[in-house]
C-alpha cells in the first residue's frame, strides 16, 4: 500500500517511537533517541502520554536552555527556627502524581549541567533525590546527532551502557495522522504523497515540521516559500544532488504541494508583512521577518500587533535581554525549586511578543531559552497564558556588501517559525508614518526618493536616514550629516543636490505640483490622447500616480479623479495589480466614477 493511500484521514494507530516509550517505561529503562530536526520526537510524547497513559504528567525539560541553579540547588531555608542549607530540586519535578520525564535537545546543555543530565539518565536519582520516590516511572533523552544541530558526541562508555537508544525518523512517527486530524477538511493523501515521492536528500528537507508550515501558509494562501526556513540568513533551498551538480527544485515542489492541495503559491502578496502579522494573531503563529536596518520592521510589528491586540505587546531586545530577565529559579517555601516567570508573562490578557535583533543575543543562554518559547509557547516548562503571537526581527548577514555582526544560527532554531519572511523596504509602509509626522518636508524627501535616486541609491538612503534628513533640514543642518558615516569622511554614495533642489522650491513635479497645474496637465493628457500609446506627460502623471502615498492620493482626489481618464487603459489597470486592499479600494472607487 503506498504512502499516498493510506494518509486521506488519521491513519497510523501507533508508531515505532512511541512503542519504543512503552516499552522503556515498562521495563524501567532510560531512553536515548536519536532523530533530526523537526520529525516530531517531542510532539509525540506529548500527545501519547496523554493518550496511552491518563494520570501520567510529562516533565518537559529542554536542555539547551538550562542553567546551572534551574535543576538543582543549595539554599537556606528556616527549620525548626534556625537557617539550614539545604538541597532544592526543580519543582516540575514532584507533580504529587506519576510522571514521564523528558530531556529534550539534551547533547545542546551547557558542559557545566551535562553531569547533572547524567546523573538523572544513569540513575534516576538528582543530588540526594531519587526520581522514582518522586514519582517518576520514565526518563528520555532526545535530540540530533548531527554537529551541525549540536557541539557534543556522547562518548562515555559507562554512561552509554546505561541507556537504551534507538534512532527514528520521520517513518517512525505519527506526524501525517496527526496533521491529517488537525486538518480534516482536507484530502492530504496527494500533498504527503508529493514527499513521498522525493528522494532521501529531499525529504529531509522538507521536514515534518516544515510540511506543517506548508499546511498553514496554505490555509492562508500565503506564498508556500515562506515556510522554508531561513539560516544564516538565506532560504532554505530544495536542493538535491545529481552527479556534482546541485540541482535547485525548491519552486517546482512547492507548486506541487500547492496542486495538490488545490490552492494556489502566488510569488507574493499585497503588504505582506501586515498581512502575515495579522495571521500570526488569528492563529498562534511564530513568525520570523528579516529585513535591512533602517527600513521600519519594528515600528511596522508593533503598530499591527497593538491593533489587533488592543494593547502593546511585549517587546525584548536581544542585545540587552539576560536570561534573568525572563526567568530565574528561586528556592519555595515548600522546599522546591520554582522558575519565577518574569511579570509581563503571566496573566490572563492576550499577548504577543517581540523579540527584536533576534540574531543578536547578549549571549548564548538568552538566545536558547527561545528556542522553547518560540516552539513549545512555554517558558521553563511552564505554558504562557493566552499568547497569541510571537514576532522574531533581525538583519541579514550581509547589506550593501558589508558584513553585519549578528549570530548563526542552526536549522533546528530556523524551523521553529511558521512564517520566515525576508522584508524589502517596498513591504514596509514607513512613507505614511513619515508624512503623518512631518507633513511637507517628508512628502519632498520621499519624492526625491522615489524619482531622483537609483535602487542602489534607495538601498542607502533608509526610511531611519529619511527621518534624520526631515530633521536635519528643519534645523539648517548639512544634509550629508543625515547619511550613514562610513569612516574617514566618507558617507553613504547618495547625491544630494536634486534633494537640496527641492527643498529650496526649485522646480519639481510630484502630485502637489501636478495639483497646483491641473488644468495645464490636463489639457497636455488630452492633447496625447489621440495616440493609444500616450505620450511623455502621460508617462509622468502615471509615474507620480503610481509613487504617490495613499494620503496623498486621498488629498489631491478630485485632481486624479480629472487625470486618470485620459491615462492610456493599459497604465489605469496597474494601479490594481499587487496592492494593499486600503489602496485597491480607493482605485476602485475613482475608476467606478469615471465617465462612461
Amino acid at each position: 500500500m503506498t504512502e499516498t493511500s493510506r494518509h486521506r484521514t488519521a491513519p497510523e494507530g501507533g508508531s515505532r517511537l512511541t512503542r519504543f516509550i512503552d516499552a522503556m517505561i515498562d521495563i524501567g529503562q532510560t531512553g536515548q533517541i536519536f532523530g533530526t530536526h523537526g520529525i516530531g520526537k517531542t510532539a509525540t510524547f506529548f500527545s501519547h502520554i496523554a493518550e496511552a497513559h491518563p494520570g501520567t504528567e510529562l516533565v518537559f525539560v529542554p536542555a539547551a536552555n538550562l542553567t546551572p541553579d534551574d535543576l538543582l540547588i543549595n539554599a537556606p531555608v528556616r527549620e525548626n527556627g534556625e537557617f539550614v542549607l539545604r538541597q532544592l530540586v526543580m519543582s516540575q519535578l514532584r507533580p504529587g502524581k506519576p510522571f514521564v520525564l523528558l530531556i529534550d535537545d539534551s547533547l545542546q546543555a551547557a558542559e557545566t549541567i551535562q553531569s547533572q543530565l547524567m546523573q538523572v539518565a544513569c540513575n534516576w536519582t538528582l543530588g540526594e533525590f531519587d526520581l522514582r520516590a518522586l514519582g517518576c516511572i520514565g526518563v528520555f533523552l532526545t535530540d540530533n546527532e548531527s554537529l551541525a544541530e549540536t557541539a557534543a558526541r556522547r562518548s562515555d562508555l559507562a554512561i552509554l551502557d546505561r541507556m537504551v537508544t534507538v534512532r527514528v525518523t520521520a517513518d517512525d512517527t505519527a506526524w501525517r495522522g496527526k496533521l491529517a486530524a488537525r486538518h480534516h477538511g482536507w484530502d492530504l493523501g496527494p500533498f504527503f504523497g508529493v514527499r513521498a515521492s522525493l528522494g532521501p536528500e529531499l525529504r529531509e528537507l522538507l521536514s515534518p515540521r516544515t510540511m506543517e508550515h506548508v499546511l498553514a501558509l496554505a490555509r492562508e494562501k500565503f506564498p508556500l516559500r515562506w515556510a522554508l526556513p531561513l539560516v544564516n540568513g538565506e532560504r532554505l533551498r530544495l536542493a538535491e544532488t545529481r552527479g556534482k551538480k546541485s540541482v535547485d527544485r525548491t519552486s517546482e515542489i512547492l507548486d506541487k504541494l500547492a496542486g495538490a492541495l488545490g490552492v494556489p503559491n502566488p510569488a507574493t502578496v499585497p503588504d505582506p508583512v501586515r498581512q502575515v502579522l495579522r495571521a500570526a494573531l488569528r492563529n498562534r503563529w511564530s513568525v520570523l521577518l528579516q529585513g535591512p536596518p533602517g527600513c521600519g520592521k519594528t515600528e511596522l510589528v508593533r503598530e499591527t500587533l497593538r491593533a489587533g491586540l488592543g494593547r502593546d505587546p511585549l517587546y525584548f531586545s536581544l542585545p540587552v535581554t539576560n536570561v534573568e530577565d525572563l526567568c530565574a529559579p528561586i528556592p519555595t517555601s515548600d522546599g522546591t525549586l520554582e522558575n519565577l516567570m518574569a511579570q509581563p508573562f503571566t496573566g490572563r490578557a492576550p499577548k504577543a511578543i517581540v523579540w527584536d535583533e533576534y540574531n543578536r543575543p547578549k549571549d548564548k543562554a538568552a538566545f536558547a531559552r527561545l528556542m522553547e518559547i518560540t516552539q513549545e509557547w512555554s517558558l521553563a516548562g511552564r505554558p504562557i497564558e493566552n499568547l497569541r503571537a510571537q514576532v522574531a526581527i533581525q538583519n541579514p548577514p550581509y547589506h550593501l556588501g558589508r558584513k553585519l555582526l549578528v549570530s548563526r544560527n542552526n536549522i533546528a532554531q530556523a524551523t521553529r517559525f511558521t512564517a520566515s519572511l525576508v522584508v524589502e523596504p517596498a513591504d514596509i509602509p514607513a512613507n505614511e508614518w513619515l508624512i503623518r509626522k512631518y507633513g511637507g518636508v517628508a512628502e519632498t524627501v520621499l519624492e526625491w526618493w522615489k524619482h531622483d535616486i537609483d535602487d542602489e541609491g534607495r538601498e542607502w538612503i533608509t526610511k531611519r536616514t529619511i527621518e534624520r534628513l526631515v530633521k536635519l533640514h528643519e534645523r539648517g543642518l548639512p544634509l550629508e550629516q543625515a547619511t550613514i558615516y562610513l569612516g574617514d569622511g566618507e558617507y553613504a554614495p547618495v547625491p544630494l543636490t536634486a534633494l537640496v533642489d527641492r527643498l529650496a522650491n526649485r522646480p519639481v513635479t510630484g502630485l502637489a505640483e501636478l495639483a497646483r497645474q491641473a488644468d495645464r496637465w490636463v489639457e497636455r493628457l488630452r492633447s496625447e490622447s489621440a495616440s493609444a500609446e500616450g505620450g511623455d506627460g502621460g508617462d509622468l502623471v502615471h509615474q507620480v500616480l503610481a509613487n504617490a502615498e495613499l494620503s496623498q492620493l486621498r488629498r489631491h482626489r478630485k485632481v486624479v479623479a480629472r487625470l486618470v481618464p485620459l491615462l492610456p487603459p493599459k497604465l489605469r489597470a496597474t494601479y490594481l495589480v499587487g496592492v494593499p486592499d486600503d489602496r485597491q479600494r480607493f482605485w476602485v472607487d475613482v475608476f467606478t466614477k469615471l465617465p462612461r
